[in-house]
């Protein structure tokens, strides 16, 4: 296959990774909210997206994606990169629990939120503490490591073959953070300062991971620092809906 051709698969590939989250998320999370084919396009929609890069990569270099390998092959997370990560997860933590009653609870834009949270928690069957957990513990486990696999290893991984680091990161991260300039507009019902200003908190989360992700090669790093902060975020969600129950 000529080289050029190649190439503007590839980037046709890395153009649809970048864009269909956020179609996706606009069919199942707003579009299609409060139907019962939500949550059809939901699991539809995931399982495309999810199954693209494995499938994308097998069909190109005729292997299975090694998710949990460095680039170069081999291990090369150590010990100061998870303490690194874990710093970065708990000050997550920490900035969400420092912002959630004082900022985001106290603002006005902020009113229709845990009304909007309860709604999307039901209609997930969800309808009691030890359900949540579970919801809780795959968003903030499995959830994460398929969205590391996603952004991380491969549309950032593969963008940077082509890009600077700097480019690269800042454009996995941007295409990152549209879905979820959509699912926080959904639940603040508008898209003022407040959806952005927690937007370009998301964007410099995508900048830590990149940055993680190039610094070990591996999705161990960026897996642990996101899976804390989603922990951080199921947990402001669990006392919205409670405060709803």
């Amino acid at each position: 296959m000529p080289a050029d051709h190649h190439s503007s698969r590839a980037l046709g590939a890395l153009a649809f990774a970048c864009l269909f989250p956020t179609f996706a998320t606009w069919l199942y999370f707003i579009q299609l909210s409060g139907t019962g084919w939500a949550m059809y396009a939901y699991a539809v929609t995931k399982v495309i997206q999810f199954a693209f890069p494995a499938v994308w990569f097998w069909a190109t270099e005729g292997v299975r994606p090694p998710l949990l390998r460095s680039r170069m092959g081999r291990p090369k997370v150590g010990v100061r990169g998870l303490l690194f990560s874990l710093l970065t997860g708990l000050a997550f933590i920490a900035i969400l629990l420092l912002a959630w009653r004082p900022i985001l609870a106290a603002s006005p834009a902020f009113e229709r939120a845990p009304a909007a949270v309860a709604a999307k928690v039901a209609s997930f069957g969800i309808d009691s503490g030890a359900k949540f957990l579970l919801l809780a513990v795959f968003y903030s486990v499995i959830h994460s490591f398929l969205e590391e696999y996603y952004w991380r290893w491969f549309v950032f991984g593969h963008l940077s073959r082509r890009l600077s680091f700097a480019t690269a990161a800042v454009v996995s991260a941007l295409a990152f953070t549209s879905h979820h300039v959509l699912v926080v507009g959904h639940f603040l019902g508008s898209f003022g300062a407040l959806t952005f200003a927690i937007s370009l908190v998301v964007t410099a989360a995508g900048l830590l991971w990149a940055w993680l992700y190039h610094r070990t090669g591996h999705l161990a790093g960026p897996w642990l620092s996101h899976a804390l902060g989603d922990a951080g975020l199921m947990w402001i969600g669990y006392q919205m809906w409670r405060g709803m129950g």
